[in-house]
């Protein structure tokens, strides 16, 4: 087998050799599908997280544009939009004790039992991007009204931390997002420390890295 040079990216994850965290990761079985629609512009190398996420699945796919027709002709196959769900972007109004996964009807009011709606999902889109290009996919692609929108009450910040500005204080990278929603639709808690492992670890280099050059920077500035 021929090696690939150490200056190429990694050819799944797409990020540098030095932030790679591909190695040792074995996709799992899964039975909801995990589909994530990029956002074409999308173009964080380093610190974006859809490819990542992905890798920990057998049922998973990326799928790069701006607008598609329908779920069917998204996905190749017949597909009952009311049996995926779809990460919402909007404001929900979800009570004093939300659930972690909250199932919004059309009116945008949560379901009292998320619990049968969230157990006939087939799978789960999520929007990858910037917060202007995911609401770009969302207006661009009608029949996502169509899904089940979901909203994830995840009780923490992402771990980003100040490497990443996020939009609003409830917001997650498509990782956690991932992690999170998918460790409880298959109920299997070890998919979620398995994905925010690899997510960690990847943030870990990253800074390991930034520390390396500032010292570097400093003795080069005037």
């Amino acid at each position: 087998m021929n090696e690939i040079p150490p200056d190429l990216p990694c050819p799944d994850c797409l990020k540098p050799r030095a932030l790679c965290v591909c190695a040792g990761i074995e996709p799992c079985d899964n039975r909801v599908e995990l589909v994530v629609l990029q956002h074409p512009q999308e173009q964080d190398r380093e610190l974006g997280t859809a490819r990542l996420a992905l890798r920990h699945f057998r049922k998973s796919r990326l799928v790069v544009g701006l607008s598609w027709p329908s779920l069917t002709r998204l996905l190749g196959r017949p597909a009952e939009p009311k049996r995926w769900g779809v990460l919402y972007l909007g404001p929900a109004r979800l009570g004093d004790a939300p659930p972690p996964i909250a199932v919004l009807d059309r009116r945008g009011e949560p379901l009292p039992d998320p619990a049968p709606a969230l157990a006939e999902l087939e799978g789960i889109i999520l929007l990858d991007g910037s917060w202007s290009q995911a609401k770009a996919l969302w207006w661009r692609n009608a029949w996502l009204l169509k899904t089940r929108r979901l909203v994830l009450n995840t009780g923490r910040p992402s771990r980003y931390g100040r490497l990443r500005k996020e939009p609003r204080p409830d917001s997650v990278s498509t990782l956690e997002a991932a992690a999170f929603v998918m460790a409880r639709l298959e109920r299997r808690p070890e998919i979620e420390t398995r994905l925010l492992a690899s997510f960690d670890a990847m943030l870990r280099i990253y800074r390991e890295q930034r520390m390396a050059k500032k010292p570097t920077e400093e003795s080069a500035a005037p």
